[in-house]
């Protein structure tokens, strides 16, 4: 029995608890701050004109130079190669049960509904989602965020919402890019490896196929964009300590934002195929 005056330490199982607990606190904070800024950032897009402070459109223009037009070459050349990959694993499977001819059928689903989408939205993640973290973290620990609003300047509507606004714009477009060049360039190695004239693959996609099926890969990619977004302004407004802590943060935003990606796509997918 303890002396009195005096205190017992805590057990392991209670700092284990505790430690969950501050875990499961920020995440909700998190969550909800990310929430705040994406209403926040259409509330300014649609009546920010009534108050005089109107979105940057030259801003949103910028970020979507930045974060699509510049991106291109890097999803072409990976949606194409992994769409070709797909197609000599598919063929390789099917052969064993003589059935290569019909690899079209799984590569369009495939390539249309997961993987086109989520490639586009890890790229983005890895170039424009840390880029974001960095810039703001920046901001941050130069005080420039508080310098903007000492100047009246909201920081949401200057430093959320343009790249918001883009990302929801450039990241399906560069979706649809990614479904146009993995099926072409797969297309290509069926039409060497089985012999299957490119006309009468493109026919086997149309007809399998549906406008749904687009729509839902276009889908989940409005959704990463807005993910990839709110994750990486809310690292970096959370950045403290430094160039350390910025370099923190475009990391955590980075993991943060592959991480949530992946499990949208799978929630996506348990829901749609029920």
């Amino acid at each position: 029995m303890a002396e009195p005056g005096t205190q017992t330490s805590p057990s392991g199982i209670f700092r284990f608890f505790d430690k969950v607990g501050r875990y499961a606190v920020s995440g909700i904070e998190e969550v909800g701050n990310g929430g705040m800024m994406v209403a926040e950032s259409f509330y300014w897009l649609f009546l920010g004109f009534r108050y005089k402070q109107p979105v940057r459109m030259n801003a949103v223009i910028q970020q979507m130079m930045e974060i699509g037009i510049s991106a291109i070459p890097i999803i072409a050349l990976l949606a194409g190669s992994i769409s070709v990959t797909l197609a000599i694993q598919g063929i390789y499977t099917l052969r064993i049960f003589g059935a290569e001819g019909h690899v079209t059928a799984g590569l369009a689903f495939i390539v249309v509904r997961e993987f086109a989408p989520m490639i586009t939205g890890i790229l983005v993640a890895g170039r424009s989602g840390s880029a974001l973290a960095a810039r703001i973290g920046t901001m941050k620990i130069n005080q420039e965020i508080d310098a903007l609003k000492v100047m009246g300047v909201n920081p949401v509507r200057f430093l959320v919402a343009p790249p918001l606004i883009a990302m929801l714009i450039m990241v399906p477009c560069l979706s649809m890019m990614s479904n146009v060049v993995g099926l072409f360039l797969a297309g290509i190695y069926i039409n060497v490896e089985l012999g299957i004239s490119l006309a009468a693959y493109f026919d086997q996609i149309i007809d399998i196929l549906t406008v749904k099926d687009v729509m839902q890969g276009l889908g989940k990619s409005a959704i990463y964009a807005v993910e990839i977004a709110v994750i990486g302004v809310v690292n970096g407004a959370s950045v403290s300590g430094g160039a350390e802590g910025v370099g923190k943060a475009t990391t955590r935003s980075v993991v943060q934002s592959i991480s949530a990606i992946i499990i949208t796509a799978m929630v996506v997918v348990i829901f749609t195929t029920l």
